[in-house]
């Protein structure tokens, strides 16, 4: 779906202050509260904006280590080791690829190096599973982000709209908007 240019304001806007109310974000975009709203409607409706819970740091709650793990799978086992995939708790995160790396790549958290371990052995024990790598991130440095993405897709209106330098808040849009009641 093609977005305009008011499309891309309230996205950059719903990334820069995610916790604001519909009413304050109309106030700051110029538009009126029902034209928002349905916007937001039309928005979620087409899947452009994904509405999730907070985001919770797996570091904070004790598994500091990550890991990109990825599984080389038997020739018609791929569904039947994503599926076991997900009952592995460690597993943030699983897709299928392509290329010479495997078939799967998983993001794996864990408490320490020898945790880590025991959840390669677990998953190397998987029926269909027939090889593991493991690369073990050493820091961040690009947080998850979709606002350069999000501002490359349409030009600003001005230099940002108004919305930049305000309070920060997980610009991935995790974080949601509150919204008024209807």
């Amino acid at each position: 779906m093609p977005l305009d240019a008011l499309d891309a304001r309230i996205l950059r806007l719903l990334l820069d202050r995610p916790r604001t109310s519909v009413r304050e974000y109309a106030r700051i975009l110029g538009v009126a509260r029902g034209t928002l709203q349905a916007r937001l409607e039309r928005l979620e409706r087409d899947g452009v904006i994904v509405m999730a819970g907070p985001r919770v740091s797996p570091a904070a709650l004790g598994h500091p280590v990550l890991a990109f793990v990825r599984i080389e799978v038997a020739r018609g086992h791929l569904d039947d080791v994503g599926d076991a995939l997900a009952s592995v708790p460690e597993i943030v995160e699983a897709f299928s690829i392509t290329g010479s790396g495997g078939d799967l790549l998983t993001r794996v958290v864990a408490r320490d190096n020898a945790h880590l371990e025991g959840v390669i052995q677990r998953l190397g024990r998987l029926p269909g599973v027939v090889r593991i790598r493991t690369e073990i991130a050493l820091s961040e440095r690009v947080a998850h982000r979709v606002l350069p993405l999000v501002e490359s897709l349409s030009p600003a209106e001005g230099s940002d709209g108004g919305t930049r330098g305000a309070e920060s808040g997980g610009e991935d849009g995790s974080g949601g908007a509150q919204r008024e009641a209807r």
